[in-house]
């Protein structure tokens, strides 16, 4: 039905949640998940603040952006479409035990999909977004 578009040059360059607090999602983020922050932008005239976390250089791996609009008071509403985020790690098991140990919240805790047998575990970061830990596929 036509001609595809030409997708040369593309690349996944970020994810952007809104949260209403920066420091405690920047803190959780960094300290918790081990992630780097990128860089950070405070804008006076829009009067909001990206950060931008990641495990690599922007360049290179996409990065996580969180937004916080100054004076945000109230959480977002997430939505009925998006799901979570996933992030790879080594061993599910190992991974929770050191967040849980570090204070994070699981929704689910690590052990295998019924249907698959996958093993896989789900964090809230301090918005209540959902963070999906998986390994490496085989």
């Amino acid at each position: 039905m036509g001609t595809e578009a030409s997708n040369t040059g593309f690349r996944f360059v970020h994810t952007m949640l809104r949260v209403k607090d920066i420091d405690a999602s920047v803190d959780f983020y960094t300290n918790i998940l081990g992630m780097k922050v990128i860089r950070r932008r405070d804008d006076d005239i829009g009067k909001y603040t990206n950060v931008f976390l990641g495990y690599g250089p922007e360049s290179e791996v996409a990065a996580l952006e969180l937004t916080y609009n100054w004076g945000q008071t109230e959480g977002y509403d997430h939505g009925t479409g998006f799901g979570h985020i996933a992030l790879q790690v080594p061993d599910v098991y190992e991974a929770a035990r050191s967040l849980e140990a570090a204070g994070a919240e699981f929704t689910r805790p690590a052990g295998p999909i019924k249907s698959t047998g996958r093993i896989i575990a789900f964090v809230k970061d301090p918005d209540g977004y959902k963070i999906e830990l998986v390994e490496p596929r085989d």
